[in-house]
């Protein structure tokens, strides 16, 4: 009989979870590594979590006033090391792990040197200190012809300005950097001895032909780096090779799984909130957020407003990103004081009026679909009668209106969305916003109802080798939001209004 060890988990209570005695194998061992923490935890081959099996360490970022955003990748290895010695501790486990599964934060770096170690902090997307790099970039290249090669802008978030910024500014650590890759990629070489990019990963970079998968080399000479620098690229499908044998001496419960190459944690995302097509629109409402679906074909043209990253030699996922999504709601709590009795949900589920104040809501700048990074929060036609509430449907409105921004320039290449699938902390926290946002996108919006969606989209990635022909399980989702057709008009004219302010605004 076999042994078994107490999960780690053993009060976990979660309603979309399986027991381990009747979780159906290859099990997938799936990582996340996120902005406020490392997760890990088993999923079997219907994409189910296995109940008890998971574990979060918390981190945060480095930040500062400069516009530094770090991580110490080394604290990030040690964290995924110890959720695997922690979830895979139990012996009967033993033989039913077919797999390991990452993804991370995208449009991370870390420079490694001859020994493999770092030389450098994992820079973050929200490093901002290669500004000046960026308008650099800028002026040399032809910015739309980059986006129709890449899927992407130039911008701070991406690695072309920080590589260059690193080359610049820290020529010393420039010239002793050997390879330059993601901290995804930097936990596999400190754990497996061997390192690859997954082809998500890779287009987050900003530097992946989104056409060929190759390295682009025109940005890679504007940067300065040889393709050599970076990590050879795989397809999902695709196993890490010559994984060290001291993995399994230290995880038993691994030997003989396969592991796959780090992906982008938005990928992961859409897949684990049922957003596998076009069909399905994912819109994610956390203190960002982005509304993305995945295409079955390169498309010819991208938009400028918008992103497609290449996941393998037929899907790409086609979005657009909000800085401020669950920071505005923030705000709001912060700032505006509501009448007596009345909160944030009271409000969105309030009907339309007239006269509610037109807001862009950029609080801290603009990506899509403008990607005016200088745009600031704009409230206007606010009179003397405007109350609390009236601001604060305002805000939701804008909200509302930038995610139908990023969905109008979805459907001229997409086409053909059904319905929407919301996840996010917004969406929990003011579930009214999943009305605003029905009726100003003309569609439908569920919301999912289970945590760990990009936990288990990472899974579900690696399930699509490991266990193909398992039916995989429907994940709970709540009551549908259908728009409601009177109220077309109403968002309509916030729509028009929201142009006409944008383009005196921002445009201007």
């Amino acid at each position: 009989m076999s042994q078994h060890a107490t999960p780690p988990r053993p009060d976990d209570n979660a309603s979309f979870s399986v027991g381990l005695a009747e979780a159906v194998d290859p099990l997938v061992m799936a990582l996340d590594v996120g902005s406020t923490g490392s997760r890990g935890g088993l999923h079997d081959a219907t994409g189910t979590p296995v109940r008890g099996y998971r574990h979060k360490i918390e981190h945060e970022f480095t930040t500062g006033a400069d516009g530094t955003s770090v991580i110490d990748p080394d604290q990030v290895t040690e964290e995924l090391a110890a959720i695997l010695d922690l979830v895979l501790a139990d012996p009967a486990l033993a033989g039913r792990v077919a797999g390991v599964a990452l993804d991370t934060f995208a449009s991370s770096l870390v420079g490694v040197g001859d020994d493999d170690a770092a030389l450098t902090p994992c820079f973050t997307y929200a490093d901002s200190r290669c500004a000046e790099q960026l308008a650099a970039l800028r002026a040399e290249l032809d910015e739309p012809a980059v986006l129709q090669r890449t899927g992407t802008r130039l911008h701070t978030s991406y690695l072309a300005p920080r590589l260059r910024w690193i080359r610049e500014t820290d020529p010393r650590t420039w010239e002793r950097a050997r390879r330059w890759m993601s901290l995804g990629e930097y936990v596999h070489l400190r754990l497996l001895g061997t390192a690859c990019a997954g082809t998500a990963t890779a287009a987050w970079t900003g530097l992946l032909d989104r056409r060929t998968g190759r390295w682009d080399e025109p940005l890679l000479l504007a940067c300065g780096l040889d393709a050599e620098q970076l990590s050879p690229v795989l397809d999902p499908h695709e196993p890490i090779p010559d994984v060290a044998d001291s993995v399994a001496r230290r995880w038993p419960a691994l030997e003989g799984a396969r592991w796959f190459a780090p992906v982008a944690d938005g990928l992961s995302a859409n897949l684990g909130s049922g957003g596998t097509d076009a069909s399905t629109l994912v819109v994610s409402a956390a203190t960002s957020g982005a509304a993305r679906v995945l295409l079955h074909a390169i498309p010819e043209r991208v938009p400028s407003g918008l992103w497609c990253y290449r996941v393998d030699a037929r899907r790409c996922l086609l979005g657009g990103a909000l800085n401020d999504v669950g920071r505005a709601i923030g705000w709001l709590g912060d700032t505006v004081r509501l009448p007596e009795g009345t909160t944030l949900q009271d409000v969105a589920e309030a009907e339309v009026a007239e006269g509610t104040p037109v807001v862009l809501p950029f609080f801290t700048g603009e990506r899509s679909t403008g990607w005016a990074g200088g745009a600031r929060a704009v409230l206007a036609d606010v009179t003397a009668a405007a109350t609390g509430a009236d601001l604060a449907r305002g805000v939701l409105e804008g909200v509302a209106a930038s995610y139908a921004r990023v969905a109008d320039q979805l459907e001229d290449v997409a086409g053909g969305v059904e319905h929407v699938v919301a996840s996010g902390s917004a969406s929990q926290d003011v579930p009214g916003l999943m009305q605003i946002l029905a009726d100003t996108l003309g569609k439908p919006v569920a919301r999912a109802e289970f945590k760990r969606a990009t936990l288990r989209g990472t899974a579900l990635l690696a399930l699509e080798t490991l266990a193909p022909d398992v039916e995989r399980a429907r994940p709970p989702y709540g009551p549908e939001r259908a728009p409601v057709p009177e109220r077309a008009e109403h968002y309509g004219a916030v729509r028009a209004r929201f142009e006409e302010l944008y383009g005196a605004v921002v445009a201007a």
